[in-house]
């Protein structure tokens, strides 16, 4: 296994840890609120937070210098701020209304595959046999660990607004691997700042109803940590693995949850929770086993992202010495073809 693997799949797992602790806490914090204005706090925590890092010495940025954000990412922002921030929370709080949680957690595990299938169909991604079947593997056992039979109710337009927020936010995953050459720590913070200002402003116009100063500091520091500092972790995932395989690792997100709720809501553990254990490490075993390797050839493109010098990075700095690795500056990329172990991040698009 590569070292970009292996660091993108802790970097995922690490995400998706973060990630998976918040539903037990938030529910012990949504009596005071709702889920909207919850929402909004989280985000918001996650994007102040964000700026506080960047304000006293960007400690998150892991010594690594990194491209910075430009006009022409403003498209993109705005898909991811759009998808991932407003109308996936909107449309999964909407069907929750509809719906049991049970069902809901189900639906929502839809986001995985959603996210692989736009990630090989629309930006040319590619996953080998063991990794599909990897994913596939996940995404029962997490379908698993939700299912109580006699919890699930529900109608169709809750059903459908549940799809649909799995579809933005399978978009937002897609879209936001494309900003991941981008400063991670500014690309999150703007995106949860954009997405805690809206929800906000939307739980605002609908008179939502405000929580004690305790339970909002609260939420604010989960936001921070399971929203902000996952999805930075989640940035540097994208970058290094691409969409659809970090889409398999952060799966493992309600697993995490069911571990935590255990000593948080004191709940207990089943043959159940323990099968779909078994099976979501399993997945994530053939993960970490596929290897995709064979003779491709490299395009010439130009582009601004971190790096060091290696056969894919093998350019000049105006005659004089890299003072720097690894360091970021607009350069080229001149045609290349060869034969090596290599994932589906923004370097390998090609076809097979």
């Amino acid at each position: 296994m590569s070292s970009s693997k292996r660091q993108g799949a802790l970097f995922g797992l690490a995400a998706a840890l973060l990630f998976g602790i918040s539903p037990p806490f938030a529910k012990l914090l949504l009596p005071e609120s709702g889920p909207m204005l919850t929402a909004g706090l989280l985000y918001l925590g996650a994007g102040l937070g964000l700026l506080l890092f960047e304000m006293t010495g960007r400690p998150l940025n892991l010594g690594v210098t990194e491209a910075p954000v430009c006009r022409a990412d403003a498209g993109l922002l705005a898909g991811v701020i759009l998808t991932g921030g407003m109308l996936g929370p909107f449309l999964m709080l909407w069907g929750l209304e509809r719906l049991s949680g049970v069902l809901t957690s189900l639906l929502l595990n839809l986001e995985a595959p959603f996210t692989v299938l736009i990630a090989i169909l629309v930006f040319r991604e590619h996953l080998v046999r063991l990794e599909l079947a990897g994913v596939l593997v996940i995404v029962v056992g997490a379908g698993i660990l939700m299912y109580r039979p006699g919890a699930i109710h529900g109608d169709v337009v809750g059903i459908l607004a549940v799809l649909g927020a799995c579809l933005c936010w399978a978009i937002d995953n897609n879209l936001s691997q494309r900003l991941s050459l981008r400063d991670p720590l500014v690309v999150t913070r703007m995106k949860t700042l954009g997405a805690g200002i809206g929800m906000l402003g939307l739980a605002a116009l609908t008179s939502q109803q405000w929580p004690s100063f305790t339970i909002l500091l609260a939420t604010l520091l989960l936001g921070l940590v399971s929203y902000g500092i996952s999805l930075l972790l989640d940035m540097r995932a994208l970058r290094l693995l691409g969409a659809a395989r970090e889409a398999g690792f952060f799966a493992t997100a309600p697993f995490i949850g069911v571990v935590v709720a255990v000593p948080v809501l004191g709940e207990r553990w089943d043959i159940q929770d323990a099968t779909a254990t078994v099976l979501m490490m399993a997945g994530v075993a053939l993960l970490l086993r596929g290897r995709h390797a064979h003779a491709h050839r490299h395009e010439v493109v130009e582009h601004d992202h971190s790096h060091q010098h290696e056969e894919h990075h093998d350019h000049v700095h105006g005659g004089g010495p890299v003072l720097q690795e690894p360091h970021a500056h607009v350069h080229w990329h001149l045609p290349l073809t060869h034969d090596h172990p290599h994932l589906s991040e923004l370097h390998h698009r090609h076809d097979h």
